[in-house]
């Protein structure tokens, strides 16, 4: 049975993209700033070619990362063709469905008609209704917040609409319903890419998002390549907050995880099992902790960890596996802006039937990883991607 490893290294981008300058982010390069900190250490994916990919670049101090190699692995770079650096379209993009309109963002905060709505349905009061930092809008309103019962209410540069609240005040799954209204609410020129339930714990300048965050995605607008697959009778696992990203659309099989050794654990977990078809797995730790928080060393910690526990993700293959190792967009945790960046993506992948050394240079869309995945599966597609496992397979 052939079966598809593909994990999303959520934000780890590889340089500024040709259009950078249009979306602020000239000189974005989210792994060139993790590097800067004396701890990165990423020999297992300098192994697949990682750092053989164009564009793609260390801090000088890392010899270790200098050396010349024959990778085991086929390895290239990947362009977005959307017209977003967000998770959605980032994703859905992987899928096989490029986005040529831009998702809406609300810079200054949401519409009176779309907040009064909000707060007749659910019944309580918005506070905030403003772009903000997930951790400083909770430290700035939790007080007000836990006083009055008030939802706070926010958004970012992203296509996103977030609801924070504390468990103690409004329990995880009222909050979740009030996200759901909230994702009702969102369409027409309201329709933000994410609705995101927030929850937090502690007290007043103590305060903690805790791991029950949850995503309430747009219904991507046609079949991805989940579908074709699921279509075609064959399984696809989501792991992480890909089955969110997706709103359930093509998963099969589902799990959660609360970081990234979660995912990477339960990734192992499911390696184990048998199944014909996509173990699609996001880790988000990445973006969510350490990028939108300008925490270098906190990232090439990330980058550092993922890299140690590869060496189990390869051994666990067996001989018709394949592994892709991808990302959605960037977050160079090392420039003033706390937003993503729009950067080039890696992509390197692995398995017995891989040809290694195989650089096949700059893919002009993510959506060629769907159409490829597909191809291989032996699934019919009509994705945006073109194939290319021509070129990577023994």
């Amino acid at each position: 049975m052939k079966r598809v490893f593909l994990i999303v290294l959520d934000s780890v981008g590889i340089g500024e993209a040709p259009d950078a300058e249009a979306f602020g982010d000239v000189g974005s390069h989210t792994v060139y700033a993790a590097s800067t900190d004396e701890h990165f250490y990423m020999p297992n994916m300098q192994k697949l070619g990682f750092f053989q990919i164009q564009g793609n670049k260390v801090d000088k101090r890392h010899l270790w990362a200098q050396q010349k190699i024959n990778p085991n692995g086929a390895f290239m770079r990947m362009q977005e063709a959307s017209m977003g650096k967000d998770t959605t379209i980032g994703h859905w993009e992987i899928a096989g469905i490029i986005s040529p309109n831009p998702m809406p963002t609300f810079p200054h905060g949401f519409p009176d008609e779309l907040i009064k709505q909000l707060e007749q349905e659910t019944g309580r009061q918005v506070l905030c209704n403003m772009p903000y930092s997930g951790t400083e809008v909770i430290e700035k309103y939790g007080a007000e917040h836990m006083r009055t019962g008030a939802l706070i209410v926010y958004t970012s540069a992203d296509s996103v609409l977030q609801i924070a609240a504390h468990e103690d005040i409004i329990p995880v799954e009222e909050l979740y319903h009030i996200c759901e209204i909230a994702r009702r609410l969102c369409h027409g020129s309201y329709a933000v890419g994410r609705v995101i339930a927030r929850p937090f714990i502690g007290s007043p300048g103590q305060f903690t998002r805790t791991g029950r965050r949850h995503d309430f995605s747009l219904t991507p607008p046609r079949n991805t390549m989940l579908d074709a697959i699921k279509n075609a009778g064959l399984d696809v696992w989501a792991i992480g907050k890909i089955n969110d990203i997706f709103a359930g659309k093509g998963v099969t099989k589902m799990t959660r995880t609360e970081d990234n050794e979660d995912g990477i654990n339960k990734t192992l977990a499911y390696m184990k099992e048998d199944f014909h078809g996509l173990c699609f797995v996001n880790l988000v730790d990445f973006d969510m902790k350490y990028g939108h928080r300008n925490d270098v060393p906190g990232y090439a910690a990330a980058l550092s960890y993922f890299d140690k526990r590869l060496p189990e993700i390869l051994a666990a293959l067996r001989p018709d596996d394949i592994l892709m190792i991808t990302a959605d967009h960037g977050c160079d945790p090392s420039t003033p802006s706390t937003d993503h960046s729009r950067e080039y993506t890696p992509l390197v992948i692995a398995g017995d039937s891989i040809l290694p050394d195989t650089d096949l240079g700059t893919r002009p869309t993510f959506a060629d990883i769907g159409t490829t995945i597909c191809d291989y599966l032996d699934v019919t597609c009509s994705l945006d991607g073109t194939s290319f496992l021509k070129d990577i397979i023994n």
